[in-house]
């Protein structure tokens, strides 16, 4: 089953999509009640209203956590000048976006005043659906509502607004963290995809493009880590609630291998097969 938030009259709601034209609406607010009441959901509709009559927004506005795999493709890590990764000597890379970096599709991600190397990220984000805490990889799936498309927008260089000092090299780092949480850098959307109907999460192809132009074409195949393994991992390092959303890195073909970067005006299409596509521009 497909769901949706959307805004309707001035309010946000959710509903599941019946079709490629209308939503049986299901409640007020954002889809994070029904995750925590667990998905599917077959409560009769409030009412039916027509997709086109309402501005589609993040399945999932203001997740408790949202984290993001960082070099989960071996072609990605490759591309940008790392070294080849042994997964047996390591274990994922994660870190936080703040909710603030939630936007839906079609919304216009600003481009911030710190950096002029803005990139794109397609990935394949995962919604938890029950505490998981401490989980065995084989078990990690049962714990998944859903599936969505997304795009971790990262600011490839930062500008702190300070002059920088050669001699004191500790005052100055080049800070990709940060890179990751401006306003905007996180798409989610355009709905969720239950996990019943997504079947395997390492059969997913992941594609983007900028401006009708093909930059990344891969598959969930293809990560480091799997989707499991990363729900293990990161129940060990906390408690993973109902509404938490990883995302799980991306494959080859970023701005930064070539040095192309977003201006704008331009348009970004991820578009994750079964998950939908997500577009939003730049400005």
């Amino acid at each position: 089953m497909r769901f949706v938030s959307y805004l309707r009259d001035g309010k946000v709601r959710h509903g599941r999509l019946e079709d490629d034209e209308t939503i049986a609406e299901l409640g007020d607010g954002d889809l994070q009640a029904l995750v925590e009441r667990g998905l599917p959901n077959h409560d009769g509709p409030q009412r039916t209203v027509p997709l086109g009559a309402v501005e589609l927004r993040a399945p999932l506005q203001r997740p408790g956590k949202l984290l993001a795999a960082a070099a989960n493709y071996q072609d990605h890590v490759t591309e940008t000048g790392g070294d080849p990764l042994d997964k047996t000597r390591l274990s994922p890379r994660l870190f936080l976006k703040p909710p603030t970096s939630i936007v839906g599709p079609g919304a216009v991600i600003p481009l911030p005043e710190v950096s002029h190397e803005i990139d794109w990220e397609a990935e394949l984000a995962v919604v938890i659906g029950r505490p998981a805490r401490n989980v065995a990889a084989d078990d990690a799936l049962e714990y998944v509502a859903g599936y969505m498309a997304s795009n971790d927008v990262s600011a490839r260089s930062m500008d702190y607004g300070f002059e920088r000092d050669t001699d004191d090299k500790a005052v100055w780092f080049f800070d990709w963290l940060a890179g990751k949480w401006c306003d905007g850098f996180a798409p989610l959307g355009p709905w969720l995809l239950s996990a019943d109907e997504a079947g395997d999460p390492q059969a997913i192809p992941v594609r983007l493009d900028v401006n009708g132009v093909t930059k990344q074409h891969g598959s969930t195949k293809d990560m480091i880590f799997t989707v499991a393994e990363l729900i293990a991992h990161a129940s060990r390092l906390m408690t993973l609630e109902p509404g938490d959303v990883i995302l799980t890195g991306t494959p080859s073909g970023v701005g930064a291998a070539t040095g192309e970067y977003l201006r704008a005006g331009d348009e970004m299409t991820v578009d994750l097969g079964p998950l939908g596509t997500l577009r939003n521009t730049v400005a």
